[in-house]
């Protein structure tokens, strides 16, 4: 099991639960940050001093305050962190539930596990250590079994920002402006229609608004 770990979470009850979910595992050696940067640092000293954590968990969202952050959520923290410690195990240990972004950080950012805060959260956090400790993969079950639902998960960046600027109530013709703009392509008005209409059948949604509402209730966007 895991001897060294840092519980990165700025919530105290959720530093406490996690922790001793942690000692009934036996880890004896568990450090805490309420700060991305101070983990950053804590990080960084151990690694110096030839005694690396070898797990971090991590929450996403952390609340600003007076102290000015170089690293202001998990995520910024997670991905410099994969750079330059690429053998770093990480759990993230969060409300997140957004399938692009629980994606998004297997994907792009090769996160071990991804733990869903909830009733269950702390069993299953017990369940992703030891998985990730045998080197294998943990997502909780709501999210793992949305993610194997490839059919409905076969959709690009680009039809997810399509579907987002819908969301903000912009036309097919301002949403052509607006990619034009940030030099999305394709971005002629055709291009915009061709591929709502490609989403419309794939989500079976019977219009743009009930596309929007189907996407949304996927956690795509």
């Amino acid at each position: 099991m895991f001897k060294k770990v840092l519980i990165v979470e700025d919530m105290d009850d959720i530093n406490k639960g996690v922790k001793t979910e942690l000692s009934e595992l036996g880890i004896t050696e568990i450090d805490q940050a309420q700060y991305c940067d101070d983990a950053y640092l804590k990080i960084k000293k151990a690694a110096k001093n030839q005694q690396p954590y070898e797990l971090i968990i991590s929450d996403l969202s952390f609340k600003a305050d007076h102290r000015e952050q170089k690293y202001v959520s998990g995520e910024a923290l997670i991905e410099v962190l994969k750079r330059e410690h690429p053998e770093l195990k990480i759990i993230t240990y969060s409300i997140e539930d957004r399938l692009q972004k629980i994606r998004m950080l297997i994907n792009t950012y090769h996160v071990n596990a991804h733990v869903c805060k909830g009733r269950r959260g702390l069993k299953e956090l017990s369940k992703a250590i030891n998985a990730v400790y045998h080197d294998e993969q943990f997502l909780s079950p709501q999210i793992a079994k949305a993610i194997s639902n490839k059919s409905k998960l076969e959709i690009e960046d680009y039809d997810i920002e399509l579907v987002k600027q819908l969301s903000y109530g912009l036309s097919q013709d301002e949403i052509s402006s607006y990619f034009k703009q940030k030099k999305i392509s394709p971005n002629s008005l055709s291009s915009i229609e061709k591929h709502l209409n490609k989403l419309k059948i794939q989500f079976k949604a019977s219009n743009a608004p009930h596309l929007v509402a189907i996407v949304k209730d996927l956690g795509l966007v």
